[in-house]
């Protein structure tokens, strides 16, 4: 008796944005050679098409050139990564596309996000679709993290330190001013916890103070220091040294304990790696 075939994987989706069709033309090429099954669903010609392309399309994966007019590819990046969940889509991989060695920096060899330099070599191109595969293995619980491979680089860290080297390196926010009752408060940023957003506004709390602002989460993210502010879900970011511990619940999502309070913050699949071998 012959046993009933499994179902196939579903087919990765990916869209490339780069201002020169030429470039796209041969990235499509090399693509189609070390990856036949990739399906590019659209193709973008600067980094605003790139993310209107992404929430309709909502892919798996993105090729972003590194300078493109307007919008650059990192912030493409930026606001893409804030794109909210919808019918269990949860983000995509990205891979920046750069004419430039010296954006070829060591943080994506461990970071969240991959690189291509242009022309895209077969060769190098191969590797970062290894990488791209076990990502979205991972991501869809088919392959487990390796216990002993190093975190990966929050996304929006790995976008600050690209910004920084293009010449955009922002100024980092200090101070919350924020309602609390009826009052107008100074929060300083150091003594924040964690930031949690809801359709209207967005929770500050501190170990003292519980206050409301209305700034979203995908603006702080730019205007907060990654090192000290980790995104761990779209609607949350969480102050590194508030973190007690993390663990996980029945449904076996992670769960992050703050410090002295009795929340337990989720942890999405998309920042998972944030916390690998726990």
């Amino acid at each position: 008796m012959s046993s009933t075939p499994s179902n196939p994987a579903p087919a990765v989706r990916c869209v490339v944005a780069d201002d020169e069709r030429l470039m796209r033309e041969q990235l499509r090429a090399r693509l189609a050679e070390v990856w036949p099954a990739l399906q590019i669903v659209a193709e973008a010609r600067n980094g605003q098409e790139a993310v209107d392309l992404v929430a309709e399309h909502r892919p798996e994966l993105v090729f972003l050139d590194i300078r493109m007019p307007g919008l650059t590819g990192v912030d493409a990046a930026r606001q893409i990564a804030q794109l909210p969940t919808v019918d269990d889509w949860d983000g995509c991989e990205i891979v920046f596309i750069t004419a430039y060695d010296e954006y070829a920096v060591q943080a994506f060899e461990q970071g969240v996000a991959d690189y291509v330099l242009k022309p895209a070599e077969r060769e190098r191109l191969a590797l970062t679709v290894e990488r791209i595969r076990k990502r979205l293995a991972q991501r869809a619980g088919a392959e487990p993290a390796a216990a002993d491979a190093p975190a990966a680089a929050p996304l929006q860290q790995l976008l600050h330190k690209l910004a920084a080297q293009m010449g955009q390196a922002p100024s980092y926010l200090q101070w919350i001013q924020a309602s609390v009752g009826a009052s107008i408060q100074m929060i300083p940023v150091d003594e924040v916890l964690f930031f949690i957003s809801d359709e209207k506004y967005t929770r500050v709390q501190t170990p003292q103070v519980e206050a409301l602002i209305r700034k979203p989460i995908k603006e702080l993210v730019d205007e907060l220091d990654p090192q000290r502010f980790w995104q761990i879900h779209r609607s949350t970011l969480v102050n590194v040294k508030a973190i007690a511990g993390v663990s996980r619940d029945f449904r076996g999502r992670q769960l992050v304990a703050i410090k002295d309070r009795p929340e337990k913050l989720e942890v999405s699949r998309s920042y998972t790696q944030l916390f690998k071998g726990m």
